[in-house]
């Protein structure tokens, strides 16, 4: 399904049939220039609006097309807001104000006033953001011509926002088996992510999955692994003829039945648990990476809150250099002046965080009580990222997220055998722990090098949800008031 965001333009009958035809040949050049600036969604031209009925009508449309992630609105001339009313009430879609003009430059020495009232923008959007603002409707407001880069790179952020939560209300995520026993963070109320975010999350049995390992031939295991040899600097004791081949094939057969699982209920993410893994031979681990790597979302020890993000990072980031996956917080180094955090998972991060080629190895697992599982081994390859937690906060969801910088282990690593990523947080180590804390930040995240800071935050405008960022000129006593004024905030437009 081609994704679209449509582009609607208000002007009004006031000035003639002449001047409502050159708003039209207007607002689809400004079409066409935003198209052409590389926005992931097709952007649609619709005709112009300049009545009460026709502006619900065609929120009602946008609403109804499984196509359309979200609108963009644009007054090229002054468009009374009283007619916006209803419209504005009825569209559920994400709503994006471009306060912009067809013309980059005034024509100083032409400009008359039939210009000024075609081109007036600077008064008709000051309107609709007035109507916005009293009918309380959360959107985007971009401003700028959109021959402008910097214009063009926040449409961008916005419209990739828009994706992920298209991504999230039409998600379903499968759970094998509970969350781990006793963990707190990991909970969470399901009813109200759907309510919020859209997702459908259940439960199947994991020996659901066990039997459809069992039913994956050894031909079609040993033909993935033919795959592995070729993208993996696969272990002597995995290759063919190795001594360990037999946990490659199982590994191999997990990964099969996991996608064909997930693909017969059309799951787009999904968590597994370490303390319930039924007659499964290994705790899936390269299996993980590599669905990961493919765009489903992923979380450990039923952590199902990180994979809605892992899944929604993956739509927003597509055609992006970089990726995203479940990532912990594992350690810290503390040398003063070098301060950064070591973090990593059992088994489980996605091979997008790098563009080297990893290598496919077998190391015992102190827990699960399984056999030894096949995993992917690499370094996250240095660069900014962003860490960000969901949370269930009791009375709605909280996303903490902190800017960092990945720069890589200080040295090799050669008895750690997992993925890992090294980071200095942003704004320094000291004040974004502390932050992290006061703001109840979960333990598992879904790291990102594709996307940032602004295409989280239009992704929590869009779900109307608490979005709490750590970064460069933050302040542990400012972010603590933040916090509360979000509390106070977020309660008080629950209603009661």
């Amino acid at each position: 399904m081609t994704q679209q965001v449509w582009f609607i333009t208000g002007s009004q009958g006031l000035y003639g049939p002449e001047v409502v035809e050159q708003v039209a040949e207007n607002s689809q050049r400004i079409a066409a220039a935003l198209q052409e600036s590389g926005l992931i969604a097709e952007v649609v031209w619709k005709p112009t609006l300049t009545s009460k009925d026709s502006i619900r009508r065609m929120m009602l449309e946008a609403n109804s097309t499984d196509e359309c992630i979200g609108v963009i609105a644009w007054m090229h001339t002054f468009s009374p807001a009283k007619m916006w009313i209803a419209g504005l009430d009825a569209l559920c879609k994400p709503l994006c104000h471009l306060h912009t003009q067809a013309n980059v430059e005034l024509p100083w020495s032409t400009i008359d006033m039939d210009f000024m009232n075609l081109n007036q923008a600077a008064h008709g959007d000051r309107e609709f953001g007035y109507i916005e603002s009293r009918l309380a409707i959360s959107r985007k407001t971009v401003v700028g011509h959109v021959s402008n880069p910097a214009v063009a790179k926040r449409l961008d952020e916005w419209v990739r926002a828009a994706a992920g939560a298209a991504a999230t209300r039409s998600m379903k995520l499968i759970r094998f088996g509970d969350n781990i026993r006793d963990v707190a963070v990991t909970e969470g109320d399901k009813v109200e992510a759907e309510h919020v975010f859209g997702v459908s999350v259940n439960t199947y049995g994991v020996n659901d999955l066990a039997n459809a390992v069992a039913q994956v031939s050894d031909v079609a295991a040993e033909s993935l692994c033919a795959e592995y040899q070729d993208r993996y600097d696969v272990a002597p004791e995995l290759g063919g003829g190795g001594g360990r081949h037999d946990s490659l094939v199982y590994s191999a057969k997990l990964e099969i039945a996991l996608r064909g699982f997930l693909e017969v209920h059309g799951a787009t993410a999904f968590t597994t648990n370490f303390e319930d893994l039924g007659t499964l031979a290994q705790l899936p681990g390269m299996s993980v990476q590599r669905l990961m790597a493919d765009g489903y979302g992923f979380g450990a020890e039923g952590d199902w809150k990180t994979a809605i993000l892992v899944r929604a990072a993956k739509v927003m980031g597509q055609g992006l250099s970089g990726g995203a996956s479940l990532m912990e917080d594992y350690t810290y180094h503390l040398a003063p002046g070098q301060e950064r955090i070591l973090g990593a998972h059992m088994l489980e991060v996605c091979p997008s965080l790098t563009q080297q080629r990893p290598k496919c190895e077998i190391h015992p697992l102190g827990i699960g009580n399984r056999a030894d599982p096949v995993r992917l081994v690499f370094d996250a390859d240095p660069g900014p990222a962003i860490v960000v937690s969901l949370a269930d906060m009791r009375d709605r969801f909280r996303l903490t997220a902190n800017t960092v910088q990945i720069v890589g282990p200080d040295q090799p690593l050669p008895n750690l055998p997992v993925a890992r990523a090294v980071w200095v947080p942003d704004p320094d180590f000291y004040t974004s722990a502390e932050c992290w804390l006061t703001a109840g930040g979960a333990h598992h995240t879904c790291i990102s090098t594709a996307i940032g800071a602004d295409t989280w935050a239009d992704f929590a405008e869009i779900a109307g949800t608490e979005f709490a960022l750590i970064t460069k000129g933050t302040t542990t006593r400012a972010f603590s008031k933040e916090l509360r004024w979000n509390q106070a905030y977020h309660r008080l437009a629950r209603g009661l």
